[in-house]
């Protein structure tokens, strides 16, 4: 039982220094081979405006442009 609660600490304190880390960075998170950020896309669809399937899906799902939260 010793050795699961030592395993258990310290994969604990390991998950607490990446969350650190990340929180201290302010980066984002990537995979491996750098993800879309690493060939100049800021996000899944680089379109200034999105298209009319998507503009249909925002109008059905509520969404607003000067909503608060």
């Amino acid at each position: 039982m010793i050795y699961f609660l030592i395993t258990f600490l310290v994969f604990i304190l390991v998950f607490a220094a990446m969350a650190i880390g990340y929180i201290v960075q302010r980066k984002t998170i990537k995979g491996s081979c750098g993800g879309l950020g690493s060939i100049g896309i800021e996000k899944e669809c680089d379109c200034p405006e999105p298209c009319d399937a998507r503009k249909k899906k925002m109008r059905e799902q509520g969404y607003q442009d000067n909503r608060i939260l």
